[in-house]
């Protein structure tokens, strides 16, 4: 079950970052702001869809020096107890241990997801 449900954030993952490019990061950010989603997520149990796409929002606020929606302060102070990792980091830090990927991918990781224990270092690529 565990790794099903981490399929399924991935596949989350990807289908916004393909959105993201899709739309660009304006166009996206009033999507998401007009649909609440991130509040709809957050209300039904959806914790990562949630934390997420809040994550995205924030980042895109920040990147675009724009005002940080408060709308969503509540949800800000949550985050995962163990780390989020994409599956392909994991993938290769159990095939090269070695190398400490978690750990590098932790150091790089965009802040605004950091803060909730998600590990994202590219938006505009997730596959």
């Amino acid at each position: 079950m565990a790794d099903e449900k981490h399929r399924d954030f991935m596949n989350f993952r990807s289908n916004v970052s393909h959105s993201l490019v899709h739309k660009g990061d304006i166009q996206f950010m009033i999507d998401l702001l007009e649909s609440d989603d991130i509040r709809k997520y957050w209300d039904i149990g959806y914790t990562f869809e949630s934390l997420y796409l809040l994550a995205t929002l924030d980042y895109l606020s920040r990147k675009n020096d724009i005002e940080i929606c408060t709308n969503y302060n509540d949800i800000r102070c949550h985050k995962f107890e163990k780390y989020i990792f994409p599956t392909g980091i994991l993938l290769k830090d159990s095939l090269f241990p070695e190398q400490n990927l978690k750990q590098k991918a932790i150091d790089e990781c965009i802040p605004e997801f950091l803060e909730h224990g998600i590990i994202e270092k590219e938006l505009y690529d997730a596959v």
